[in-house]
């Protein structure tokens, strides 16, 4: 089925509103350290965006976890595909995440993460599809709501393919009448 790209999000959009995100976590956890988890591989472009934003004493760490089978559909289970190496006891942790779906992965991560002590947990995800929602999902920080559409983009991919791309973009079906 060929498919084409419906542009959601600028990337001038994106920029702005990461801006505002940074800020907000900066003001809201004041001068103190801050670890960026960053959830691999859909939300690199957005931890970089957004720590190149943010003053002070900024960590950056990667976690890596699977809850897709490769396709458009999600299995229903969440896998550590691969674990942060800071211990983060003590430390003020912003899991930056790509999406929140479901949010079956984030709820997953929240309730590993908090077993690790960290002073504080937060979430920052740069698209929430609440449509899509049929897990609690605690969000401190939303860049955007967007429809319920399968989205690639700015780190988001469809089978690795369009993360290169600087904008969010729906993919939707071409009509076969040309």
């Amino acid at each position: 089925m060929n498919e084409k790209l419906e542009t959601l999000l600028s990337a001038e959009q994106i920029q702005v509103r990461v801006q505002e995100i940074a800020a907000q976590i900066r003001q809201d956890i004041g001068n103190e350290p801050i670890l960026l988890l960053c959830v691999l591989k859909g939300a690199f472009p957005f931890l970089a965006d957004l720590a190149k934003n943010m003053t002070g004493d900024v960590l950056f760490d990667f976690i890596q976890v699977s809850s897709w089978d490769g396709g458009r559909s999600q299995t229903g289970s969440v896998r550590l595909k691969k674990d942060h190496d800071f211990d983060i006891q003590g430390m003020h942790v912003v899991i930056v995440e790509d999406i929140i779906d479901s949010g079956m992965t984030i709820s997953h991560l929240r309730e590993l993460l908090i077993t690790r002590n960290p002073a504080s947990l937060r979430v920052a995800s740069l698209l929430s599809k609440p449509d899509a929602r049929t897990h609690e999902a605690q969000v401190e920080y939303i860049g955007f709501e967007i429809p319920n559409k399968f989205v690639v983009g700015y780190g988001l991919d469809d089978d690795e393919k369009y993360r290169n791309l600087p904008y969010v973009a729906a993919l939707v079906p071409s009509s076969n009448t040309e």
